[in-house]
């Protein structure tokens, strides 16, 4: 066939009351991206030439978070078929191919709506392709008869099948490509005299070989077609997209001692000899060079790590952090907004935040910048090569110059010039004696006591 568009129209409207939430179904996140935005992201490799979402009525938040997706709203919710007849005046003039696809199904792949589209587009030309997968436990899912010449011949709800039926173990998974010039006839044809009352989607095929056209089936993993509809569901997808997540790190050259461990993000981006602890948290955007250690226990997100830096462990690096080459963060350190620049040092229970640490400079266990007064973020800046001396406190805005010395203990509230020696603290006072003559007078006074 000739090279045809694609439209894609996601089903998203439902209120998803088994979540018990007050954020819609399709907004709950997976791998810290909504489920929408999965389904979405995998749609947008298609590069569609539209995108239309339907929401149900009052879901707002859902229409901002698909933006720039065309949105429309099916009010009152009639079923999967009344879906897409809400989003047929947003494909008025189209005739490509149409792809019905599901909010709720975070793990959908590229390549199976890749399959689904050709499978639409072979010589055959079914006016729609459904499609299919086998569980472990078909249950309750809808079952797919095929007839022997391969062609799809009905979709029946399981409560609707005859015991033959029920005995088929492809099930339907709702996922569709149809032909948007037949579309609206198909749609068309919908009632709502069933026990449902509702327009279903899948009637379609019946009236599809009504007209005389094929229609035909496509298998999937099952894990990539599960649909999430409650807290506990949630939790399975979760684990198979870390799982999947994992993999293809690992696949791309990034070491993990424990995977099972670590938990990653979709946008997680790692080069190549990156060697990952146990217990390793990534947020949103993060960026890994070449030769990272992460150790254990650590948390990154909105965060770079250049080449050959070593984290951790028990590191937090926070939104705006940027680790140059060769940086080394160790145990107990938080990081926000600062740059740690090339070879530079802060390896214990430290914190720097809204700061430039220079290249090679050493950070001393305790140190904090005080970034914060109150109302304000101030920010501070280490020259190349300084050393800030344990349990300082650098109150900013203030600036230490290249190759200083600040003294181990000291409160530095005005810039010290490169090459200085700066000393912010009380002079230290001995009383020769003193302790002694202390604990007798206060035995003296608990021995009055008894």
């Amino acid at each position: 066939m000739a090279k045809r568009t694609t439209a894609v129209v996601i089903l998203a409207a439902g209120q998803g009351t088994r979540m018990k939430s007050r954020l819609p179904k399709v907004l709950h996140p997976v791998a810290g991206l909504p489920m929408v935005r999965h389904v979405l992201d995998a749609a947008a490799t298609l590069k569609p030439e539209r995108v239309v979402v339907v929401v149900g009525k009052g879901q707002e938040n859902l229409a901002q978070a698909v933006a720039p997706a065309a949105v429309v709203v099916q009010d009152p919710p009639r079923g999967t078929g009344h879906a897409v007849m809400a989003a047929l005046p947003a494909l008025k003039g189209f005739t490509g191919d149409v792809l019905v696809l599901y909010g709720d199904t975070p793990l959908l792949t590229p390549d199976l709506l890749k399959r689904l589209l050709a499978a639409r587009r072979a010589k055959a030309d079914p006016a729609a392709v459904i499609t299919g997968f086998t569980p472990a436990d078909p249950a309750a899912y809808g079952r797919l008869i095929v007839g022997r010449n391969g062609a799809l011949e009905k979709i029946v709800e399981y409560r609707n099948a005859d015991a033959t039926e029920r005995a088929v173990r492809l099930c339907n998974a709702g996922l569709m490509a149809i032909d948007g010039a037949r579309l609206p006839a198909l749609l068309k044809k919908l009632t709502d005299r069933n026990p449902q009352g509702e327009y279903l989607l899948t009637d379609i095929v019946e009236h599809a070989r009504a007209q005389g056209w094929t229609c035909r089936v496509t298998e999937a993993d099952p894990v990539e077609v599960m649909g999430i509809n409650n807290r506990a569901e949630l939790a399975v997808a979760e684990a198979a997209l870390q799982q999947r997540l994992r993999r293809q790190a690992m696949a791309a050259g990034v070491t993990m001692t424990a995977p099972e461990t670590v938990y990653l993000r979709t946008d997680t981006r790692f080069g190549r000899d990156v060697t990952i602890e146990p217990f390793v948290v990534f947020g949103p955007g993060v960026t890994v060079g070449d030769d990272v250690l992460i150790r254990s226990h650590s948390h990154v997100e909105g965060a770079s790590i250049a080449a050959g830096a070593t984290i951790g462990p028990f590191a937090r690096l926070r939104p705006g952090a940027a680790i140059a080459e060769g940086a080394h963060i160790g145990n107990f350190v938080e990081i926000k907004n600062a740059r740690i620049e090339k070879g530079a040092k802060v390896n214990h229970l430290t914190y720097i935040g809204d700061a430039r640490v220079g290249a090679a400079a050493n950070i001393g266990a305790g140190t904090i910048t005080c970034n914060y007064d109150g109302y304000f973020k101030s920010h501070t800046d280490i020259g190349a090569g300084a050393f800030i001396g344990s349990n300082s406190a650098l109150v900013a805005p203030v600036k230490i110059g290249a190759g200083a010395i600040v003294a181990a203990g000291s409160v530095i509230t005005r810039d010290v010039p490169a090459d200085a020696l700066s000393v912010g603290r009380g002079r230290q006072e001995d009383k020769p004696g003193f302790a002694a003559k202390f604990r007798a007078i206060k035995s003296a006074q608990k021995a009055k006591k008894k």
